[in-house]
């Protein structure tokens, strides 16, 4: 047998992690967001403090994944609980993990109201334009002409409107303090997103409103392409749809 000293160690998952295996598809980037959250709440040192509220679709078996308390919410509904908790125990972290199809759908009433009162949360966002669990339907987030379950001629604007522009929406509003749309599809990304994810968690030291961000991955199975075509069409495609960066820092705009 081959002894593998830690010199050779390139990656290992952190302590804050159960081992569960995840449930999500090969290639899909939730599996790295998953990650990158608890990474942060263990570089934090903030575990026994840091309680996370998952809805249904894809995260929903978050809390098996996770060392720290969670909480099931309906369907949409994620940040109504986060809100609820926040208020009770104030000085905890509290974060959100929610899909496109809950929060820009079902939930987009409580994500606005949530916002614009500036509650004092993190919402963690993931958006691969279509409902993933379900069956790759098409949701309010899928791009103009990009094929799904239930628009296999492409979304078709005209008939079927625009897609939502979640974060930029949400920046405008006075409750918001911090709102970033980042990625996963390449190391120099998930960097990037990793001090994204820090920054919402630290904003909540400074009580001053909410903080979103928004992580535009790839669903390769929904989509029906390979992990590396995925990765690809979302650059392609999503990303001019969905330009990647800082929007609103510090309750200011830029």
């Amino acid at each position: 047998m081959e002894i593998i000293s830690k010199e050779n160690i390139a990656y290992q998952p952190g302590s804050l992690l159960t081992g569960a295996t995840f449930n999500f598809c090969p290639g899909c980037g939730h599996g790295t967001v998953v990650r990158l959250i608890m990474e942060v709440v263990e570089e934090m040192g903030i575990q026994s403090q840091t309680i996370g509220i998952t809805p249904v679709g894809c995260s929903v078996l978050l809390y098996d994944f996770y060392k720290i308390d969670m909480i099931q919410a309906a369907h949409g509904r994620a940040t109504a609980v986060a809100t609820g908790l926040k208020r009770v125990l104030p000085d905890t972290f509290v974060f959100t993990y929610q899909g496109d199809g809950d929060l820009a759908a079902i939930g987009t009433s409580e994500t606005i109201h949530t916002c614009n009162r500036g509650e004092n949360i993190a919402i963690i966002y993931i958006n691969n334009g279509i409902y993933g669990m379900t069956g790759g339907q098409m949701a309010p987030t899928t791009i103009p002409d990009m094929v799904t379950s239930t628009s296999p001629r492409g979304r078709d604007t005209a008939k079927m409107g625009h897609h939502l522009n979640i974060t930029e929406m949400i920046a405008r509003l006075e409750g918001t303090f911090f709102a970033t749309r980042q990625a996963v599809h390449t190391a120099s990304a998930v960097r990037k997103t990793k001090r994204a994810i820090r920054t919402t968690f630290e904003n909540q030291k400074l009580k001053q409103g909410t903080s979103f961000i928004e992580v535009v991955t790839a669903c390769n199975s929904g989509w029906k392409m390979p992990p590396i075509q995925a990765n690809k069409w979302l650059e392609e495609k999503m990303l001019p749809y969905y330009p990647l960066g800082d929007v609103k820092v510090n309750g200011k705009m830029l």
